[in-house]
């Protein structure tokens, strides 16, 4: 029995590290991709904008 609360253990703390690792990359994949919806924003403003002026 000891064994399977060991094995227990390891597979939630497994899990843990798993789940840790996937929410620190999500919010560094949601920053990056923030930066470049801002970029891209900016850009068509820009192009919107001398377009405008050149009518």
């Amino acid at each position: 029995m000891d064994e399977k609360a060991q094995l227990s253990a390891e597979m939630i703390l497994l899990i843990g590290a798993i789940l840790v690792i996937v929410i620190v990359a999500g919010t560094f994949i949601y920053d990056i991709t923030d930066s470049i919806a801002g970029n891209i924003t900016g850009i068509v403003d820009t192009a919107r904008d001398s377009t405008i002026n050149r009518m």
